[in-house]
Order: structure tokens, then sequence, then C-alpha cells
């Protein structure tokens, strides 16, 4: 078994999209129109960090439920974890693009690690190396 999709919930598509591909390097792997459940337009996007198994599900807010959470998903937390394979160029690139970054990298047991803030305001850990 493996997981296959997070769902990540946005405010919208489009700069979501653009922050995970553009910022983040990650690829487009579908935008496909949907439906939701009583039958209104959605959009089905999937995005992936190259050679990753596990994608993003990138959910648009519907209601004021999910708007509530919209970079809340993990109550302030870090809820994602990036690894990188060379984690000082990819920290670089990251602070050229203008991500936001809330704790600067530091070295711990499991390697270096940098937190910061995705499109929606959401906590993710960047990490150096190899899966533990």
């Amino acid at each position: 078994m493996q997981i296959d999709l997070v769902a990540l919930i946005v405010d919208e598509y489009d700069p979501a999209i653009a922050f995970f591909t553009g910022v983040l390097g990650f690829d487009l792997v579908e935008d496909s129109p949907s439906l939701t459940n009583d039958g209104r337009p959605k959009r089905w996007v999937v995005v992936r960090p190259p050679g990753a198994q596990t994608g993003l599900l990138l959910a648009r807010a519907d209601g004021e439920r999910q708007s509530a959470a919209v970079g809340e998903q993990a109550a302030g937390r870090v809820g994602f974890f990036l690894r990188a394979d060379d984690f000082d160029a990819t920290y670089r690139r990251m602070v050229d693009a203008g991500v936001t970054f809330v704790r600067e990298p530091r070295t711990e047991p499991y390697g270096k690690v940098a937190v910061f803030l995705d499109i929606a305001g959401n906590r993710w850990d960047l990490l150096s190396g190899p899966p533990q």
C-alpha cells in the first residue's frame, strides 16, 4: 500500500498551481474539470514533486468551513514535509523566489531543516538528505 494523494485546501486553483509548480518545482500531474456532489463545477488538480509517488490534490475551498481551514490544515503545526536532495540549493532557490521561511535552517540529528509557508500559509519542513 501507499498514500497516493493528500488534499490541500487552497483559496484558488491557479495561484496554488503557480506556487507549487513555479516556486517549488512540482509537476502538474492533472488539471481536469470535475463536479461537486451537487453538480457545481470544480477541478481535479494534482501536483507532485518530480519522482515522488505521493502528490497533493489542490482542493479549492467550498464554503465557510473549508475557507476557514485554508492555511490552517495542521492547526499551526508543521503538517507537510518536503525532502530535498540538495538542501542548500533548494533553500536558496526558494528564498530567491520569495518563499516565506519562519524558521531559518538548522542542523538536527536527522539533517538540515527549515520551516516555510506555502501559498495558503500552511507550515512545511524543508528537509535535507534521504528519508529516514
